[in-house]
């Protein structure tokens, strides 16, 4: 698709909601979603056209249960859904792409999983589906799709649109480079973050992953990143705090905005430059990273470390996958990387 607009603006938005408990409390959240998409396109119209607007992971639910099966039971939904209709529906009005906050997934061809899952959405409707292949272990009981057998959707979609090619990932996602890089090499020039990332990781120092994260995966792509964090209060969604500081950083790793660091709803705007940055990848000779990949002399690339899931697990109807489960695998991962002397 013929690139329609080069000059455009991000606005990443952060959310403070109450964490639902039950599917039914939905709605009211994407209500207000929406309500911030028309804030964003309207407010910043006199400034640069707002073209792409991105939530935070949890946005809609979160993983309130400790098991699938109970998430299965009280928040997941299938997609597309009502929710989705009314986002394509606001898409079409205002001319705009949004990268969704995340669902709690079910999918019929896989009944024994729940997945965390995001949408891009357009005027020309749902354009991908990205269900987190990096779940936050142990305490996240979601399916990865490195995990089901016989998975046959492409992992890491990138949606070519007339805003750029668009790629996503989610929270503890970019906290493995592989991850990113995969979605750089299938074509994103923009990689969206739908973070849920939490103190003291966040957006504060001394540590501060967020920030040094979200601009290395941007110089190391030569990729445009925006980074939409949770900006939920303690009491909203225990047992952490979460510190926003939602951000766009360019290609060379600048950052172009950021939200101050603390909770509540934000909404902070850049214009990024597809233009320029296609120009910087076609003539750049220094520091073009995925250019000068030798990705032959890893070796450490043809070695499994986290094993896959079981298919048990996943296939059966009652099936369920619990946080036991998950440190049974972590462990197993840690003898392989780490063998005793």
């Amino acid at each position: 698709m013929s690139l329609e607009h080069s000059r455009y603006a991000i606005a990443c938005c952060q959310t403070d909601f109450p964490c639902p408990k039950n599917r039914s409390e939905i709605a009211s959240r994407v209500t207000r979603m929406l309500e911030m998409v028309d804030l964003a396109v309207g407010g910043y119209e006199p400034f640069f056209p707002v073209k792409l607007i991105v939530f935070p992971e949890f946005a809609h639910a979160a993983p309130v249960y400790f098991t699938s099966k109970e998430l299965r039971e009280h928040l997941a939904v299938p997609i597309p859904n009502e929710h989705t209709d009314r986002y394509v529906k606001k898409a079409k009005e205002l001319g705009v792409y949004i990268q969704t906050g995340t669902f709690l997934e079910v999918d019929p061809q896989w009944p024994g999983a729940v997945f965390n899952t995001t949408c891009l959405i357009g005027p020309e409707g749902i354009l991908t589906k990205y269900r987190k292949v990096n779940t936050w272990i142990p305490w996240e009981v979601h399916a990865s799709p490195h995990d089901l057998p016989d998975y046959q959707e492409e992992p890491f979609p990138v949606a070519d649109t007339p805003i750029g090619k668009l790629g996503v990932a989610i929270c503890y996602d970019w906290v493995f480079p592989e991850a990113i890089r995969q979605i750089a090499a299938n074509g994103a020039e923009v990689l969206l973050r739908v973070s849920a990332y939490m103190d003291p990781w966040g957006a504060t120092e001394p540590m501060d992953w967020w920030t040094v994260v979200n601009r290395c995966r941007a110089l190391e792509n030569l990729a445009y990143v925006a980074a939409s964090n949770q900006g939920a209060k303690l009491e909203n969604y225990p047992p952490f705090s979460w510190p926003g500081g939602s951000m766009i950083v360019d290609y060379d790793g600048r950052i172009l905005t950021q939200a101050d660091p603390g909770p509540g709803e934000k909404i902070v705007v850049a214009e990024v430059d597809l233009g320029g940055l296609r120009e910087a990848r076609k003539k750049r000779v220094g520091h073009n990273p995925l250019a000068h990949l030798r990705s032959e002399i890893y070796p450490v690339y043809r070695e499994s470390f986290y094993p896959q899931g079981r298919v048990e697990t996943a296939k059966m109807e009652d099936g369920d996958h619990t946080i036991d489960e998950n440190r049974s695998r972590i462990a197993e991962g840690q003898k392989k990387a780490y063998p005793s002397e």
